[in-house]
């Protein structure tokens, strides 16, 4: 009999296989007391070393199979490898407390994982999975362990599992594995992202799997809707055999609105573009159709490193995103760091609520010296391509007035100098403070453009921590009070010829999209995978229609009423 484990949904499509149990040995840490100090670091050094050479075999199959951006990831690893805070505080432990290496090793990088996983930012969360593979490889070698190797699967298969590292993800040979499931992971884990550039089915976060499949067993992934089906019947194989038809039926009818624009059945046009992490991400909004760049997260520019990224370093990136995207618009927004996501080179106070702290232009406007360095590498790299410039985090008009006049005297002070800089440089902002939002009608006359960023500005909005389980339920993108927020800073903007984007997770959504157009948002950026299926979508709507259905939207009174109302 047939059962069903739900789970989340983290690279689309549908697998049909047999099961692989990858399950690596437990390893099994003692604390020993030592009376060689010297040669316990000695071996403590050889395990960094041979740790370091086969992460290095790995980065280099991953980039042959993947491309560059994704084989970065073991950059990050072999920083993780090479880390003095991490290393010195091992090195310190095994020489004060005279202690085995692998105790030292493991105590320490748990005091990591754990500092990871209790971050609010869902990115750097996630991060922990690289330090908990790499103290996996180290601790191996330590203790005399081999360690599974996912690349000599030779048939097809299913691969089921606790997690996934990044490391496994990196090895999955795209002819045998057909799909995963694991018991644990979200949408953004590297694994995920893996998956989804490898386009293997992959469903996460089920719990039960390992528990409730075992090896050779027929599984069915998919990644379509978060299911994962054990020992289906022949009916049931049938039926998704159909489904997975279908949807490749799908993607074959999406490629071919790559080089279309977004237009509705009545011929109102909106952009679709996408959100990026680093210049590495531009061959995949190009793929997807990609009308433009809605959202170039700097910060990852500062983050995996000792030091901050010199103006020549940024400058070199942004000129590489703004040429790639012949002239489309690239919407940059300037370093969102701080609170949550801590860089170890800034010595930034702890607080005790990071969201609501010490972060983005709050810390640019105090920490002008670094804000500089960015505005004048994007101010530069502006010749190069259609940049538009937008502030993160603002609260009040006096934070956007003082953020734009350090940047418009900074290009002063460039022109002086000879340096070439655009004249058409678009200055925006986010909207994700709900003082924003109802402000919206004084900003529209000072900015160029929004951009709202609604994972922000439905946590606060609700007063729910959107990575807090218990208050989950509060995160509710539908919620007509999101809704009118949303569509203040729209009527705000089209009142005086402003134009509106939106950045978040929101904008990429299947039920959020017609509201939004109905709403008249005029730009959509969202992941680049989202952009084909989202103008598919788009382009089997009625705009007038829409006008009508999203009026009727904020006169609800609940979420499920609004989801309702669109999916009728």
């Amino acid at each position: 009999m047939s059962t069903t484990i739900k789970g989340i949904a983290a690279s689309p499509g549908i697998s049909i296989a047999k099961a692989f149990r990858l399950q690596n040995p437990e390893i099994s840490i003692k604390k020993i007391t030592i009376a060689d100090t010297d040669a316990e670091l000695s071996r403590f050094e050889a395990a960094l070393v041979k740790s370091k050479s086969e992460v290095q075999v790995i980065q280099d199959h991953a980039n042959k199979e993947l491309g560059k951006d994704k084989a970065d990831i073991f950059a990050a690893h072999l920083l993780v490898l090479s880390d003095p805070e991490l290393i010195d505080s091992v090195i310190e432990k095994i020489k004060t407390e005279r202690v085995n290496a692998e105790f030292a090793f493991n105590e320490v990088t748990t005091t990591f994982i754990s500092a990871f996983e209790s971050m609010d930012d869902e990115y750097l969360k996630e991060r922990a999975a690289d330090i908990r593979d790499v103290t996996k490889r180290v601790l191996a070698s330590l203790l005399g362990i081999t360690i599974s190797n996912p690349s000599m699967i030779s048939e097809e298969v299913v691969i089921i599992a606790d997690d996934l590292t990044p490391s496994d993800t990196a090895q999955l040979n795209r002819k045998y594995v057909k799909g995963f499931s694991t018991n644990i992971g979200g949408r953004t884990s590297h694994s995920a992202i893996m998956a989804r550039s490898l386009e293997i089915p992959a469903v996460v976060g089920t719990k039960t799997v390992t528990s409730a499949i075992e090896n050779g067993m027929l599984v069915i992934v998919d990644g379509l809707d978060g299911n994962v089906i054990v020992n289906p019947s022949e009916d049931v194989v049938q039926e998704y055999k159909d489904k997975k038809a279908a949807y490749e039926d799908k993607k074959a009818e999406w490629s071919k609105l790559v080089n279309e624009k977004t237009v509705t059945v009545d011929g109102h046009h909106v952009e679709l573009a996408a959100n990026i992490g680093t210049p590495n991400d531009i061959k995949g909004v190009l793929d997807h159709g990609g009308e433009g760049i809605g959202l170039f997260r700097t910060e990852f520019l500062y983050m995996g490193r000792d030091t901050l990224p010199t103006e020549e370093e940024q400058f070199e990136s942004y000129k590489k995103v703004l040429e790639g995207m012949s002239n489309k618009p690239v919407v940059v927004r300037t370093l969102d760091i701080g609170g949550d996501k801590e860089l170890p080179y800034l010595d930034l106070p702890k607080e005790m609520n990071p969201f609501l702290g010490f972060r983005a232009i709050r810390l640019c406007l105090e920490m002008q010296d670094m804000f500089l360095t960015q505005l004048r590498a994007l101010l530069r790299a502006s010749v190069y391509g259609n940049l538009k410039i937008m502030f993160p985090m603002i609260a009040t008009l006096a934070e956007f007035r003082q953020a734009k006049l350090i940047l418009m005297e900074e290009k002063e002070r460039l022109l002086a100098k000879g340096v070439p800089v655009s004249d058409n440089i678009e200055v925006g902002m986010m909207v994700e403070i709900p003082s924003t939002a109802v402000m919206a009608d004084l900003f529209a006359k000072e900015v160029d453009f929004f951009s709202i960023g609604t994972n922000d500005l439905i946590q606060y909005t609700m007063a729910a921590d959107r990575m807090n389980e218990r208050v989950s339920y509060l995160y509710q993108p539908y919620n007509p009070a999101i809704l009118r927020l949303i569509k203040m800073v729209i009527d705000a903007a089209h009142k005086e010829g402003k134009w509106v984007g939106m950045c978040g997770e929101m904008a990429g959504d299947i039920v959020a999209i017609p509201i939004l157009l109905g709403l008249g948002l005029d730009e959509f950026s969202m992941s680049a995978t989202s952009i084909l299926p989202a103008r598919s979508q788009i382009s089997r709507l009625t705009k007038a229609e829409l006008d009508h259905v999203a009026q009727q939207a904020l006169t609800m009174g609940t979420a499920d009423e609004v989801a309702k109302l669109i999916k009728m």
